[in-house]
């Protein structure tokens, strides 16, 4: 039975924070058990009452504009897993298991054949077609499907990467939905979930990495991690010297170090306190296990009206950039399982200002005196990294401190600003495609080892001058100078992209995410899907600068 912490030096209002959140809790778990002891047509009963409630509020024009596009969203936000999104768009994927050293089966996934490629030897060795490899990692709480939960493949950065010719190898963080295996334990006990990031850092991503380079031969690879898939390799690089001789370039997507803060008064008051506290609320094993509950309760439309919800209760989002129909397709995949002690391990860093390895001492605010003198939390020592390194961040991000990781950071690294994205945005914005693929794209181009070549890294040039400009709400190019560093201001091309037709409906929002009641039927997906046969690949580069995109949609189909 866990003990009842004394919480620290809280103000009112953070206790009153508290308490509503404890409410709140035990609100979800009445729910969620009564919801599990409830037979299945009545659940299905409050499904579809939901729904018709919903349907009832909204215009017939609403609901036709939100049926246009549900051909695309539906196929993707019903699959049920990596590899059915991407056969969705012609791909096959392979399966991996990498086995940590301290046991954990993590599941990888691989795209290495572009469409048609199939028959072909891909990095096996000796007569093999050879690739350079590039390896993808998610965020907190995510799985590898939130790379390709995209409606059009043009704004599918993996897609892009394998016809572009790449090896393209995506991983899974311990405890989720693809890793939730251990050779010691099970995940119904406390110690499956007893991880935080140090063991990413010190097994999960490297373990990961020299399987991959084992099963593709080859002698480094390419990294790009989005969010908490940042924050792993930045650890792992700065304790692993010789890691860095196997990464030849770090992309960081949406950058986490040491976030300066979350926006919901409720979840700030929860970082204040004690790590007990979090642990009393959540348990100890996997933290908001009941999301794919509601997930499976919850009318779409109303599931996607209220992550939208949260993350702006949260984080102060608005996530203006990502399309109606897109946020159908994708939210069903934002969640995975991790551990409470990683969510903890977060929240220490950001109230410490640093980031550093797990406190498992959990020094308490109230501490007397100065604790620092006598205890000194390890940090990771992140200015060791020898690794390029290149940050593509939002502008209107709230979780990125950019000025505090350039001093944290080595002096090589280079900071890229989108000026008008948020930190999904990254992944799911209508635009990826002009405003982040090119980054990705030219730190591939500078830094990668070119395949079978020798490593010979493009010196960075501090006048780095970006090859296309990144429209009105372009992007900014910052770097680091040591110590002292100063954010330095690059200046771009100013040459403007030839505007796209979107295809965008004019309807708001709101309007876009409401269905008819005619299309249940529709909920459950189509039997099976075809897709338009694919263009000859340009060269990328060329392909972004072109003032065309060639879109590919998914199509419904009905059986022969």
């Amino acid at each position: 039975m866990p003990r009842v912490p004394f919480v620290g030096r809280l103000s009112l209002r953070d206790y009153v924070a508290l308490i509503t959140s404890f409410a709140l809790l035990a609100l979800e778990v009445i729910i969620r058990t009564i919801t599990l002891l409830l037979p299945g047509p009545i659940v299905r009963w409050f499904y579809r009452a939901s729904r018709n409630a919903f349907n009832r509020l909204s215009s017939p024009a609403s609901r036709h504009s939100r049926n246009r596009k549900k051909a695309v969203s539906s196929p993707i936000a019903q699959a049920n897993d990596f590899l059915d999104i991407c056969e969705l768009y012609g791909y096959t994927a392979e399966e991996h298991i990498v086995q940590t050293g301290d046991g954990y089966l993590l599941g990888v996934h691989r795209l290495g054949y572009k469409r048609g490629e199939e028959d072909q030897k891909v990095n096996a060795g000796p007569g093999s077609v050879q690739k350079k490899v590039v390896y993808l990692h998610h965020g907190l709480m995510m799985n590898s499907e939130v790379w390709v939960c995209l409606t059009e493949r043009e704004l599918c950065l993996p897609f892009m990467l394998v016809e572009q010719g790449f090896d393209v190898w995506l991983g899974n963080n311990r405890g989720n939905k693809y890793s939730k295996k251990s050779l010691h334990t099970t995940p119904d006990k406390i110690a499956f979930w007893s991880f935080s990031m140090d063991q990413f850092a010190f097994h999960d991503i490297p373990d990961t990495i020299d399987y991959v380079l084992s099963t593709t031969k080859q002698p480094s690879l390419s990294y790009i991690g989005f969010s908490q898939g940042t924050a792993q390799a930045f650890a792992t690089l700065s304790i692993h010297p010789m890691l860095n001789e196997k990464v030849d370039v770090f992309v960081a997507l949406a950058p986490a170090m040491a976030p300066p803060g979350l926006a919901g008064g409720i979840v700030a008051s929860l970082v204040k306190s004690s790590p007990e506290i979090l642990y009393l609320a959540f348990g100890r094993r996997a933290i908001f296990g009941s999301a794919t509950m509601w997930q499976a309760l919850l009318y779409p439309a109303i599931f996607t009206w209220f992550i939208d919800k949260s993350l702006s209760f949260l984080f102060g989002w608005h996530t203006n950039n990502i399309t109606a129909h897109q946020k159908m397709a994708a939210y069903p995949h934002l969640y995975s399982f991790s551990s409470v002690k990683t969510v903890v391990h977060w929240f220490q860093i950001i109230r410490h200002g640093t980031f550093q390895m797990f406190d498992d001492e959990g020094s308490s605010p109230l501490a007397v005196g100065k604790g620092s003198k006598y205890y000194k939390i390890a940090k990771f020592p992140t200015r060791n990294i020898k690794t390029p390194i290149v940050l593509v961040y939002g502008g209107s991000d709230s979780l990125v401190d950019i000025e505090l990781m350039l001093r944290e950071l080595p002096r090589h690294t280079v900071a890229k600003c989108i000026k008008k994205y948020e930190h999904l945005d990254l992944l799911w914005a209508h635009d990826v495609d002009e405003l982040v693929f090119p980054h990705v794209l030219e730190a591939l181009q500078t830094y990668a080892v070119p395949q079978g070549g020798q490593k010979s890294w493009k010196a960075i040039d501090r006048g780095i001058h970006d090859r296309q400009s990144l429209g009105a709400n372009g992007s900014s190019t910052l770097e680091g100078s040591g110590s002292d560093r100063s954010l330095r201001l690059i200046t771009q091309d100013q040459r403007l992209r030839q505007a796209y037709d979107w295809g965008l409906d004019s309807s708001t929002p709101d309007e876009q995410l409401d269905e008819s009641e005619g299309d249940e039927k529709a909920d459950e997906g189509p039997e099976w899907f075809a897709l338009s046969p694919p263009p000859k690949a340009p060269s990328l580069l060329a392909a972004l600068h072109t003032p065309e995109r060639n879109h590919d949609h998914i199509a419904a189909a009905t059986a022969p």
